[in-house]
């Protein structure tokens, strides 16, 4: 479900949409009060984040499948997983630093170590070595740092090109850009437009099965998308062990009741 569904996310081009970003981010924290993860943010804005859903979709049909398809033709397989990997190298950079800032120190050192291995043996991240010695890749963002000190999501926000996302997730997707090793490296405009494309367009191609299966399968796919896409990150935040809803509490105790009734 994810992250694609993250389709979970077409995320930025580091240099042309930081500007966008922050225009939207201070529009945002003016006019949005953010609830907590536990209760559901809901979808306030959904008449414009369908919208931007049905443009984003737009690009996708007309622009990303056609180069993701092209993309997969072309490249051979060991290639396409190396791309991948040597993307991926990069992320476990700000895993490491977004573990360290939630105080997951163990975490974070795996982190390091991953990208030292990757880096080195794994010629830049092109083979994915850390893996194959069972270290785990956690991938945090700053989005779930802002979740675990207690920073609640805000409403669901679809954003231009990127695709879902929420108040404290678009935060946390600045952040996140300010710290990647891309940005550090002070790339030329034409340089970071070119990782940045090849990012996209390999991210996408690994995509092109599981959304082309939930186009098909589900009659709303922007609603399925969303609800996928905040329970997931609640699930993030929490490590895999969100809290309870007051539904779901309410049924505990109704379903113990009821066996404390059948005991007597």
């Amino acid at each position: 479900m994810s992250d694609f569904l993250y389709a979970e996310r077409l995320e930025q081009i580091i240099k042309t949409t930081k500007l966008l970003l922050i225009c939207m981010l201070l529009l945002l924290t003016g006019c949005a009060s953010i609830p907590s993860d536990s209760e559901v943010a809901g979808d306030p804005w959904e008449s414009y984040n369908r919208s931007v859903d049905g443009f984003n979709e737009g690009v996708d049909q007309y622009v990303a499948i056609p180069l993701a398809e092209a993309y997969q033709v072309v490249t051979p397989d060991v290639v396409d997983h190396g791309v991948s990997n040597f993307f991926g190298n990069l992320l476990d950079v700000n895993s490491a630093v977004n573990n360290l800032f939630q105080l997951k120190i163990d975490r974070a050192v795996s982190d390091v170590v991953r990208v030292m291995i990757n880096s080195t043996i794994g010629l830049f991240g092109f083979f994915d070595i850390a893996s194959d010695l069972n270290l785990p890749s956690y991938k945090e963002d700053f989005g779930q740092t802002l979740g675990y000190w207690g920073v609640g999501s805000g409403p669901y926000f679809v954003l231009p090109f990127l695709g879902p996302s929420s108040v404290r997730d678009t935060v946390g997707l600045l952040a996140d850009v300010m710290m990647n090793p891309l940005t550090l490296a002070n790339l030329t405009a034409a340089e970071s437009a070119v990782a940045t494309s090849v990012y996209y367009i390999d991210r996408r191609a690994d995509l092109l099965e599981a959304v082309a299966l939930i186009n098909e399968a589900a009659i709303d796919p922007y609603a399925f998308i969303r609800d996928a896409y905040l329970q997931q990150r609640i699930s993030l935040v929490y490590d895999g062990d969100p809290p309870m809803s007051d539904e779901e509490e309410l049924m505990m105790d109704e379903d113990f009741e009821d066996e404390l009734d059948e005991d007597f």
